[in-house]
C-alpha cells in the first residue's frame, strides 16, 4: 500500500484531504504540525511517498517541514497548501525543490489529480539526470547532438560478487540503493557531474558537458577522491568482507545527445573518452584511481600522480600512458 501523510493545523481540511485520497486506495496518516509530521517520517521514513503540507502553520510552516522530510526521504513527494495570501511564497518553494503545490480553495478532484501528476513527474525526473532536466524544460535545443570534450568517471564495487554471497538479495538491495547509488550519486552531483547511467554496481558520470569544460577533470578527480572516502567509512562496516571501489577517468572529445529508438532514448555521450575510462576502471585496485594522459595534463599539480608501467588496456586499438592517483596525498611543496 502507498502511504501518505497530510500535515494541516485545521482539522476540517485533515478530514476533507482524508476523504478525498482514501478513495484512491492510500494509507493515510494525519499531523497537526510540521514537528509531529516529522516525527512520523522518522519513524516510517521508507513507507511514506508522498508528504501534503498546508505552507501557513504554527512553529515550523510547510516549507520548513517539507524541507526537513525531504533529507529523511528524498524520494518522497511533497506538495504544499497554500491560499492566495503565501501563493509567491509556494511557487518560490518549488523552486527549492519542492514537487509541487496546490491552491486553495480546491475540490477533491483536483487533490487527487494534483497528487498523482507530482508524483508521476518526480519518478521521471529519476530517469534522466536534473542537467538534462533542467534542459529539457527550457527547450530541446540542448538534445541536439554536439561535440564536446568532456572527463569521463567510471567507479565499480570491488569484492562484489563476494558480498552478494555474504549478504541475502534484500540486505544486498538496500545496501546498494542506500549505502552506494544513493551517497555516491550525490557526490557526483556535489561536484558539478553529470550522472550518466547505473551499470550493474558500476556507476558513470560525466564532467563538462554542459560547460566549465576547463575544471571538469579537476573535478572529476575530486569527485574519486570523496567517492573513495565515503565507501572506505561507510559501506564496508555492513559487511563482514574487505570492500572497495576502483575508479577509472579519462578526458576527451565525445559525441553528446539522444541516442536510442522511438522506444527508448537517453542522452548521454559517446567516444573513446568513455571507452577509456571504462577500461580504466576494469584494472583499478580498491582504492585507487587510475586516469589517462589527457587527464594527467589538465590536472595540474593538484594531484600526486605517478605512471603506472606495463599495463595494457583490453581491446584499445591505440597505446595508452596509464596513470595512478593516490587520494589525498599531497604533492611535495616546491
Amino acid at each position: 500500500m502507498q502511504y501518505l501523510l497530510i500535515v494541516d493545523d485545521e482539522e476540517g481540511v485533515r478530514r476533507s484531504l482524508k476523504r478525498a485520497l482514501e478513495k484512491e486506495g492510500y494509507g493515510i496518516f494525519l499531523a497537526e504540525s510540521g514537528e509531529e509530521a516529522i516525527d512520523i517520517v522518522k519513524d516510517r521514513p521508507l513507507d511514506i511517498g508522498t508528504i501534503i503540507s498546508d505552507f501557513r502553520m504554527p512553529g515550523k510552516n510547510g516549507l520548513e517541514t517539507l524541507i526537513e522530510i525531504g533529507r529523511l526521504n528524498p524520494e518522497s513527494t511533497r506538495i504544499i497548501l497554500t491560499g492566495y495570501a503565501t501563493l509567491e511564497a509556494a511557487v518560490e518553494s518549488v523552486n527549492e525543490g519542492i514537487d509541487g503545490f496546490l491552491l486553495k480553495p480546491f475540490s477533491n478532484s483536483e487533490i487527487r489529480a494534483k497528487v498523482k501528476e507530482c508524483t508521476v513527474k518526480k519518478k521521471l525526473k529519476q530517469f534522466v539526470s536534473d542537467q538534462v532536466y533542467e534542459r529539457m524544460c527550457r527547450g530541446l535545443e540542448w538534445m541536439k547532438f554536439r561535440r564536446c570534450v568532456v572527463t569521463v568517471l567510471f567507479c565499480d564495487i570491488r569484492g562484489f560478487s563476494r558480498m552478494s554471497e555474504d549478504l541475502s538479495k534484500e540486505d544486498l538491495s538496500l545496501l546498494l540503493n542506500a549505502d552506494f547509488f544513493s551517497p555516491l550519486d550525490d557526490i557526483v552531483c556535489d561536484c558539478g557531474g553529470m550522472l550518466d547511467k547505473h551499470i550493474g554496481d558500476s556507476i558513470m558520470a560525466v564532467f563538462g558537458v554542459f560547460g566549465d569544460e576547463d575544471t571538469a577533470a579537476q573535478k572529476a578527480f575530486l569527485c574519486g577522491e570523496r567517492m573513495i572516502e565515503r565507501i572506505s567509512t561507510g559501506i564496508e562496516k555492513k559487511t563482514t568482507q574487505s570492500l572497495g571501489i576502483g575508479i577509472g577517468i579519462a578526458t576527451g572529445e565525445v559525441m553528446a545527445g539522444m541516442f536510442g529508438s522511438s522506444r527508448k532514448r537517453e542522452y548521454t555521450v559517446f567516444g573513446p573518452a568513455v571507452n577509456v575510462a571504462a577500461r580504466l576502471e576494469s584494472i583499478a585496485e580498491p582504492g585507487e584511481i587510475l586516469i589517462c594522459e589527457d587527464t594527467r595534463s589538465v590536472l595540474g599539480d593538484n594531484a600526486v600522480v605517478r605512471k603506472k608501467e606495463g599495463l595494457s588496456l583490453k581491446g584499445m586499438a591505440r597505446s595508452v600512458k596509464v596513470f595512478s592517483i593516490v587520494p589525498h596525498e599531497k604533492a611535495p611543496a616546491k
